[in-house]
């Protein structure tokens, strides 16, 4: 793969991400103003912090991922990869986020 064919998967990577992330906004948030609300609401339901709840979440995407990677019985349509990866990508977005608020504002 060139620079330039990589250039090309890091961009549409990056756009999809984007656009998944503003979609399950609504989804997720609901009219709520704060964009993390539902791993602060899961944290206080299971007891826990927010990035905790957050890894519980992304783990079920990771395991998912790891089975696709190691399956030798079945092949997947690039459409379930890209599911898959940006799930996993996006939880890692939420998580930077959720970092970043708790050193600007303290713990949750």
């Amino acid at each position: 793969m060139t620079q330039n064919e990589f250039n090309v998967v890091l961009e549409q990577q990056y756009r999809k991400c984007a656009d998944v992330l503003v979609h399950k906004k609504k989804e997720y948030t609901g009219d709520r103003i704060d964009r993390l609300s539902a791993f602060k609401i899961a944290a206080s339901l299971q007891g826990c912090t927010p990035k905790t709840a957050l890894a519980g979440m992304m783990s079920k995407h990771v395991v998912s991922l790891y089975d696709m990677c190691y399956s030798s019985l079945l092949q997947f349509e690039l459409e379930q990869w890209d599911e898959k990866i940006t799930d996993c990508i996006n939880y890692l977005i939420l998580l930077k986020a959720l970092i970043k608020e708790e050193q600007a504002y303290g713990s949750h």
